[in-house]
């Protein structure tokens, strides 16, 4: 038996950015942009990992995984955003926003882990490069992915546990899609375990990657600066310079969004930048890696170069 003041709430209002129609017009041309080099520049990026035997590597494996996750980080937001554009307070079933929240919740801590094992095999690469096969085995390369997919399951599972089940009718959600910091605000239950544990997710899954990856780059610098030919520091440089750009990118937007002190209502420019973590990271890795990387580009005529011959 529900309380008397217990309401069924079977869909929520996306407000965005409703009161300004001629900023929704602008994110439109801007995010259908995005999205079209997302999905085209990370469908890519996995088509020529796996075309392409001179990829077949751990660095391309996890390049690989990484290029998969990005495409469901913007395909599980993006075209409602896109459609959503066209109205004003334009609502979403309750069961599709939990669906849109955790899938994102999953895979955006899954993108957190890999950045960090991405980091590690770099820095086995130029520590212990005589090593490198042997330690970053297909196994052990398996076992690291299998790892971050399981952590992050955890994570949702638990989220999943501890979410509110009373709204009292509120239903209006600050935002432009379903983010758990703002689906929380809408209970009218007790939420402070839920926040709580956000907080100390975010420790975990956020905070203790992106230490781990700062501390192995710093371990990686001092390993080129012991390389004494200015062509072999290039060449360590040049290997990780596209990981930290993408390592900056990401967790840039996302420790701005979740490591500052919440407020109770959220303003346009944070819902901006929320959404920016999810769309642009997603379009900007396989630019990154790809216009930096002859392996990539080489990849590219080999297996389009072949077809058009053929």
């Amino acid at each position: 038996m529900g309380t008397p003041n217990e309401t069924t709430v079977t869909e929520f209002i996306l407000v965005g950015l409703s009161g300004h129609p001629q900023a929704q017009a602008v994110l439109f041309s801007f995010f259908s942009v995005v999205y079209l080099i997302s999905t085209f520049g990370n469908g890519l990026m996995v088509i020529l990992i796996i075309a392409d035997s001179h990829l077949h590597s751990p660095m391309y494996f996890f390049l690989c995984v990484l290029s998969s996750v990005d495409l469901i980080i913007s395909n599980n937001v993006l075209p409602e955003i896109l459609v959503h554009c066209f109205f004003y307070m334009p609502t979403i079933s309750f069961y599709r926003c939990l669906v849109q929240m955790y899938v994102g919740l999953l895979f955006v801590a899954t993108e957190c882990l890999l950045l960090a094992v991405m980091a590690y095999d770099r820095s086995v690469a130029i520590c212990q490069p005589l090593h490198y096969m042997q330690i970053m085995s297909w196994r052990f390369c398996s076992s690291l992915i299998s790892l971050c997919m399981s952590l992050s399951l955890l994570n949702m599972l638990i989220n999943i546990l501890l979410q509110p089940t009373d709204f009292c009718g509120q239903k209006i959600i600050d935002h432009f899609g379903c983010e758990l910091q703002s689906f929380l605000k809408l209970a009218c239950s007790d939420t402070h375990i839920s926040e709580l544990y956000v907080q100390l997710s975010t420790l975990v899954v956020v905070v203790s990657p992106f230490g781990f990856i700062v501390v192995t780059y710093g371990r990686i610098g001092l390993a080129i600066l012991r390389i004494r030919s200015t062509q072999g520091r290039k060449k360590a440089f040049s290997t990780c310079s596209s990981h930290l750009t993408v390592v900056g990118v990401f967790y840039g937007t996302i420790i701005i969004m979740y490591l500052k002190p919440q407020q109770k209502s959220i303003s346009d420019k944070e819902k901006v930048i929320a959404l920016l973590y999810g769309a642009l990271t997603p379009t900007l890795n396989p630019l990154i890696y790809s216009l930096r990387n002859r392996d990539v580009k080489g990849a590219f005529w080999r297996v389009f170069g072949r077809e058009k011959s053929e």
